[in-house]
């Protein structure tokens, strides 16, 4: 097994973990319609990015179904983008809301840059960090903007007290 290969089974324990960790098993639903709306995001521009020739992907989990990275489209950031719904300070300023966007996005971009730099999990061929920033800033925000209004309900009843 390679070292890339061998880090992608660590990314994905380590993955599993965070979620364990930050998602109570009363959220469990929820975490499974916010990756799966991320997911139908992510398919598209994934894909999209991957066949333009904007990012590679040379190391990766099922290399005969498509180009893009099953890891990070389909598990990683979605997994992130649950965690950073289910935690997001719904009640603090807009101060503390804006850092926690950045927080979240900035980690899964520098965890990308890094991984670009140093391994062959990914390789920017036309793409550079800031597009990744910009545009998982911009799916983040609309997997908020969806997660509110699915469960508009309960996001109701906590702001009534009932």
């Amino acid at each position: 097994m390679s070292k890339d290969r061998g880090l992608l089974y660590i990314i994905w324990i380590v993955t599993g973990v965070l979620l364990y960790r930050f998602v109570p098993k009363t959220k469990i639903r929820h975490v499974i319609v916010v990756m799966f709306f991320k997911q139908f995001i992510t398919w598209f521009l994934g894909l999209w990015v991957v066949e333009k020739g904007l990012i590679s992907y040379p190391v990766r989990f099922m290399k005969k179904s498509n180009k893009s990275s099953f890891t990070f489209e389909y598990f990683i950031y979605p997994s992130f983008c649950a965690i950073f719904n289910l935690n997001y300070p719904e009640k603090r300023n807009k101060v503390i809301q804006f850092l926690y966007y950045l927080f979240h996005v900035g980690l899964i971009t520098g965890g990308e840059v890094l991984a670009e730099r140093y391994t062959n999990l990914i390789k920017y061929v036309k793409w550079k960090w800031y597009y990744s920033f910009v545009s998982l800033g911009i799916t983040n925000y609309i997997s908020r903007r969806f997660y509110k209004w699915f469960y508009k309900n309960e996001f109701e009843e906590s702001e009534t007290g009932g």
